[in-house]
């Protein structure tokens, strides 16, 4: 394999004037550029990556840690993370978690050794303590999570709001038995969401019916326990606020089986606006996330961060959209 001193040396010029010309990190003139490029031609030279990774102490690559990568909201999430480090020329290794502490401790320590120049962060919540106790001196960027304590930028939405804006949607089509299937309520945007719930059937001076409060899992499981806890109430509900799209799936799949119809017998709303939401029968209304402005936002702000790492940490906050199809019946 050939190397810049056997290019120097059939180019007759210095080790330094190679590099300078493949690199393009000064002047060179063209006549010595053209002579030193056909010799790099005629050998099939490749710079090596893991060489000038040692040289510049960066390797271009960017490690992320997610909860589930089978969730939709994480995949497209994830997709667009991808889309805009190959836009800025940088690897992205990916590491699933799966909600599990060691797993997640294992993984940091993997990417690591692997000599990331940065982390992207999505795990489940602030409030685990393994993840307090993190003391990794690396770049880091803490998306779609409630802010915390730890010297990282964050990036993350506007739950509450989101919720507030799910059940005042339910609420302005005449809804007023309107259940909730919340995530787990130790998580952070499980609990801020409840809380959003709760304070737009406060302002519309409506009581929240406990029973109709259901704490269940962000996946299609937690959607089947979650309709079929509901479907058990003495009084059913008018309309029911899914936490997340693929809880919200869950709901139509348990609703179909017995019986019912949405949103004749029962309306739904649901969160995050995944891909798969417009294709239900009905297309279900939600609320949309900005999934491609948080992968933008969280490589673009990784990157600020590495080249500039003296810089004072920042907290980004995205707003939450209704995105209105066919799944709310008007009373």
């Amino acid at each position: 394999m050939a190397t810049m001193k056997d290019i120097a040396r059939i180019a007759k010029v210095s080790t330094s004037t190679v590099s300078h010309v493949i690199n393009n990190s000064r002047y060179v003139s063209d006549e010595m550029r053209e002579k030193i490029m056909k010799v790099v031609n005629e050998l099939n030279y490749t710079p090596s990556a893991v060489a000038r990774s040692l040289k510049v102490k960066e390797t271009k690559t960017i490690g992320m840690l997610v909860t589930a990568t089978s969730n939709p909201f994480f995949a497209e999430v994830v997709a667009g993370v991808e889309q805009y480090c190959n836009q800025h020329q940088y690897n992205l290794i990916i590491s699933s978690t799966d909600g599990n502490e060691e797993r997640l401790q294992q993984n940091i320590q993997t990417l690591i050794q692997k000599q990331v120049d940065g982390l992207l962060l999505m795990y489940s919540d602030a409030r685990n303590a393994i993840v307090k106790q993190l003391n990794v001196q690396l770049p880091m960027v803490i998306m779609d999570w409630w802010p915390t304590a730890m010297n990282a930028d964050k990036i993350y939405e506007n739950s509450e709001f989101g919720a507030y804006l799910a059940t005042k949607t339910l609420i302005e089509q005449g809804h007023e038995k309107i259940a909730i299937i919340t995530g787990k309520l130790d998580k952070s945007l499980a609990s801020n969401r409840l809380i959003g719930y709760q304070k737009a059937l406060q302002d519309a001076h409506l009581t929240s019916h406990p029973d109709w409060i259901i704490e269940s899992h962000f996946d299609f499981e937690g959607g089947v326990e979650g309709m079929k806890k509901l479907l058990q109430c003495a009084e059913r509900p008018t309309a029911i606020f899914a936490c997340s799209d693929t809880i919200a799936v869950g709901v139509y799949q348990v609703a179909w089986q017995n019986g019912l119809r949405i949103p004749e017998d029962i309306s739904v709303i649901g969160y995050d606006n995944i891909m798969l939401s417009q294709y239900l029968t009905p297309p279900l209304t939600t609320i949309h996330q900005p999934k491609a402005e948080l992968g933008k936002l969280a490589v673009e702000t990784l990157l600020q961060r590495i080249k500039a790492p003296e810089q004072e940490y920042k907290t980004l906050m995205l707003e939450p959209q209704l995105i209105e199809r066919q799944s709310i019946k008007k009373l």
